[in-house]
Parts: structure tokens; C-alpha cells; sequence
């Protein structure tokens, strides 16, 4: 990548190490090619030899599935079409590349930020696009489409290399995606699972959504820290200054009329935002409101299902509220070419795509993941280890799970009816098995392949680096990666020592 520098410290060799090795593998569209007949031949073998696995929690017994037979093929070709079109971030990325992508295209983005981010002190803007990235899981996956390209907006107006922007934004969005200052959905989910499990060892026992909200609290402002001095300390000055073609030119607004026609749509913007939202929350408390779940529940409800939806049609309204005001959209025709352009620069994802479809569902499809992480699983629970080497193993086991099974509520289902019950009967909180959890299932979430939002983020890096390849992108991450790990791992161990409550009223043992 022509914008690292030559003279780094040890730090910076062994990440241009990485991104040289990684890049010298085949485009990304082959590499998961290769993969996928490698994992064709894994399969066959663990099939031969008859490898099976134990569904925990379920206690289904399922074997290893050979893609070289006969329902291997069959499923090949039967499933190739539907593994891209319900390839989860395909129709996300397509859908918000229209919301999204309208507002960026009539100019919003580059007023908006001219405006008013672009005068706040340069030396906040690495801690706020951590911050923003890591608040943004509350959106769940819309996050990923929305934050990084702006964080690389955002950096480039300050005369910084985008590409630093876009790293602290994945990082934001991806490594720290458990924390957050809110309870969300994703906070819903797995205290089910755990509840579930908890009450196979105590039928008394409840995992509430709240359960783990003061570790994960903290945990943003520490993170946010941790991201901005590793993206200003680490990333940026081995990346250098950025010399890619890729630039952001504004209206000329030295003109008056110019000048003030960008005011007034920036202000009829602002006004049409905050009246779609006002009904929004309107519309949410309402008696009986069609928005809330169960007895009133706004964690679990429509609302936070159909979050994406809520928030692609606010960038739509924001596009089309600031393009009509600022005269770029003069007809309908003129908003549907500006959607069109948005969508052709992400062609070379909807490629990428499909190849790396495949190759997931392949893995899935085959038991080949579960069957390494529930392996991994049981190997920890024999070495029968107790406090604190027990949770810090726990923690890199689902480090290393983490990268073979992406979905963090999927990975929890498989390893919490193992470690749960193992962990409670020696008197640990099913609450901090949890937090432990996630801490290793957070932190790894954007340098795994088999995550499908690694190839969205790619997409994003080859905008500004044409060159840039897989090993590009893990070596801009993987510092946020260590760092984050090792931040999260000290802070539950002092929660452990200091018998901090990591929740209301919840510490590490069971009282």
C-alpha cells in the first residue's frame, strides 16, 4: 500500500509484515475460491473418518457432511443462488447504499461535516470516531455501512489519511461491538440463551438484559481511549500521509448565494430530521403502540427488529430534504441517477459477495465450525481450571471460536450450555461467564474472513487503496484487536479482584 511508510518502529514491521504476506494471497474473490475447495477436501476426510459432533444444549448428534458426495453436489447446486441473495449483509449494504448513498451524492455529508465536526479541535476526532463507532451497535449491522466511510470523510477534511479514519471506524463498530451505554437488543438476546442454560443447574436463576450494562458502560469511555491513542500512536504514522486519488471537493461556498443556499439546506435538514424522529418516538409511545413488543417492551420489539428500516428512510429523507433544498435534485429522475451511481460504486463488492456466500454456507453446512468450536470447548472444560486462569482461558477460547462462527448469539448458543453449568457449580454468576463472552467474541469480530461484514469493509478500503488486499485490512485492525483484548481482559480481571458489580447487584460469585 503505497501510503505506509518505510521507517517504522517494531510495532509498524510486523503489521507491514502482515499486509505483505496477506496481500501476496490471491485477490480476496480467489482466495475464498481456494478456500472453498480446501474445505471440500477437509470435509470429505473428517467425513471418512467419521467425525461427528453433540449439539450443546440441544444434545443433537451431527455428523461431518462431505461436499464430494452426492448430497454434497446436490446442495451445491442447489443452494448457490439462494447462499448470495440471503447473504445477510448483502440486501443491509444494498439498501443502505441507497439511503446512504443519496445523501452523499447531493453533498450532505461534506457540508454537514464542513459545517460543523470540522471545527471541533483535531485532537478529539480519533476518540470520537471510536466513541461513535462503538455507540453505534445499538443500530446493530447498520452500523458497519454507516460509520467507517464517514469516520474516512471525516479524516480526510482534517488533512488526515482516510484510511486511519476508516480503520478507527471498523474498530469502533466491530472490536468494541458489546459495549455500549444502552441496553439493546443484542443484550436481550444472549441473557436468554443464558437464563435458558443457568436454569438446567438453578430453576431459579434469571439472566436480565441489564446483567452485565456497568462493565459494558464503562467499557466505552475505556475502549474510546484505548482506540484513539492506538489509531494516532500505532496506525496512523505507519500509514502516513495519504497519496490515493481519492478526494473531497466542495461547493464553492466563498460565493454568498452559494453560501447561504448550503445554510439552508443543512437547516431545512436538520428541521426534517428531527421531526421524522420526533414521530418516530411518537409513534412509539402511543397506547398500544404496534412499535412495542410484549407488555410494553421497547428492547424487544418491532422497533429495534426494523431498526435498519427506521434508519434508511432517514437517510433518505435527509438526502432528498438537503438535494432539493441545495437544488441538486430538481425531479424524482435526478434522486433515482444520484442512487444509481451510489450502487455502481460498490460493484466490485456484489462480486466479492458472492464468492464468500459460498464458502460460509459451505462451512456451516458441512458442521466443519461447529465442530472446531465445541472441540475447542471441551478441551478447555478437561483441563478443569478454576478463577481467574479459567476465565481468562474462556476468553480466548472464544478469541480463537469466534473466528470459524461469526454470529455472537450463535457462538453463545453453542459454548453457554458447556460453560455455564461448569462455571456455576464452582459458585461463578452465569452473568460474568457472559460478560467474559463477549469480551472474546467482540474483539475479533473484524479480522476473521468468515465474518460477511469483513468484505463490505474491504470494499470500503479499496475506495481509497486500490492495492489493498485481505492482509491490508488485518493489519489496520488487528492493533485495535490486541489492544482491546488485552484493556477488556485487565478490566475483568479487576472486576474479579475487586469484586465490582459488572451489573445491578451482580458480581462474580453467586450469592
Amino acid at each position: 500500500m503505497g501510503q505506509i511508510t518505510t521507517e517504522n518502529p517494531k510495532p509498524g514491521r510486523i503489521l507491514n509484515t502482515i499486509e505483505r504476506l496477506g496481500n501476496r494471497l490471491p485477490h480476496p474473490a480467489m482466495l475464498f475460491l481456494y478456500l472453498i475447495i480446501i474445505i471440500m477436501i477437509i470435509s470429505w476426510l473428517l467425513h471418512f473418518l467419521g467425525a461427528s459432533v453433540t449439539q450443546p444444549g440441544t444434545g443433537e448428534h451431527l455428523a461431518v457432511k462431505s461436499l464430494v458426495s452426492s448430497e454434497g453436489l446436490l446442495y451445491i447446486i442447489d443452494s448457490m443462488f439462494s447462499n448470495f441473495i440471503e447473504f445477510k449483509p448483502l440486501g443491509l449494504v444494498l439498501v443502505f447504499t441507497l439511503g446512504v448513498g443519496l445523501a452523499e451524492k447531493v453533498g450532505f455529508f461534506d457540508a454537514a461535516i464542513k459545517r460543523t465536526i470540522i471545527r471541533a479541535p483535531k485532537s478529539i476526532i480519533s476518540y470520537a470516531v471510536i466513541f461513535i463507532g462503538i455507540m453505534g451497535s445499538i443500530t446493530a449491522d447498520a452500523a458497519y455501512i454507516i460509520v467507517p466511510p464517514i469516520a474516512a470523510m471525516i479524516f480526510m477534511l482534517f488533512g488526515r489519511n482516510p484510511i486511519a479514519g476508516l480503520a478507527a471506524g471498523i474498530a469502533g463498530v466491530g472490536c468494541g461491538f458489546s459495549a455500549n451505554l444502552f441496553v439493546s437488543a443484542f443484550d436481550a438476546m444472549l441473557s436468554g440463551i443464558s437464563t435458558e442454560v443457568a436454569q438446567t443447574i438453578d430453576p431459579n436463576m434469571i439472566v436480565k438484559p441489564v446483567d452485565n450494562w456497568y462493565f459494558m458502560s464503562i467499557s466505552v469511555f475505556v475502549l474510546t481511549i484505548v482506540g484513539g491513542l492506538v489509531t494516532e500512536k500505532i496506525v496512523e504514522p505507519r500509514l502516513g500521509p495519504y497519496k490515493g486519488n481519492e478526494k473531497i471537493t466542495f461547493d464553492n461556498d466563498k460565493d454568498p448565494k452559494v453560501s447561504l443556499l448550503i445554510s439552508k439546506a443543512l437547516r431545512n435538514t436538520l428541521i426534517a430530521a428531527i421531526v421524522y424522529i420526533a414521530l418516530v418516538i411518537l409513534a412509539l409511545f402511543i397506547p398500544d403502540s404496534p412499535l412495542r413488543g410484549e407488555n410494553g417492551s421497547i428492547i424487544d420489539s418491532p422497533l429495534m427488529s426494523g431498526i435498519s428500516t427506521f434508519i434508511f428512510l432517514f437517510f433518505i429523507i435527509i438526502g432528498l430534504t438537503y438535494g432539493i433544498t441545495a437544488k441538486k435534485i430538481n425531479s424524482p429522475t435526478d434522486a433515482v441517477n444520484y442512487m444509481i451511481e451510489a450502487i455502481k460504486d460498490i460493484s466490485g463488492f456484489v462480486v466479492l459477495v458472492f464468492i464468500i456466500a459460498q464458502f460460509i454456507a459451505y462451512l456451516q453446512w458441512t458442521n466443519i465450525s461447529l465442530l472446531t468450536a465445541v472441540n475447542g470447548a471441551e478441551l478447555l472444560k478437561s483441563v478443569d481450571l478454576v478463577g481467574i486462569p479459567a476465565i481468562v482461558l474462556l476468553v480466548l477460547l472464544t478469541v480463537i471460536s469466534s473466528l470459524f462462527i461469526t454470529s455472537g448469539t450463535a457462538l453463545w448458543s453453542v459454548l453457554a450450555p458447556i460453560f455455564i453449568p461448569m462455571f456455576m457449580l464452582i459458585d461463578i454468576h452465569p452473568a460474568f461467564i457472559q460478560v467474559s463472552y463477549r469480551i472474546g467474541d467482540s474483539v475479533t469480530n473484524m479480522i476473521t474472513p468468515l465474518n460477511p461484514f469483513v468484505a463490505v469493509m474491504l470494499g470500503f478500503l479499496m475506495k481509497y487503496d486500490k492495492k489493498a488486499g485481505l492482509g491490508t485490512h488485518v493489519s489496520l485492525i488487528l492493533p485495535y484487536t490486541i489492544a482491546f483484548l488485552i484493556v477488556w481482559l485487565i478490566m475483568l480481571i479487576a472486576f474479579l479482584l475487586l469484586d465490582i458489580p459488572i451489573g445491578p447487584g451482580v458480581t462474580m460469585n453467586i450469592k
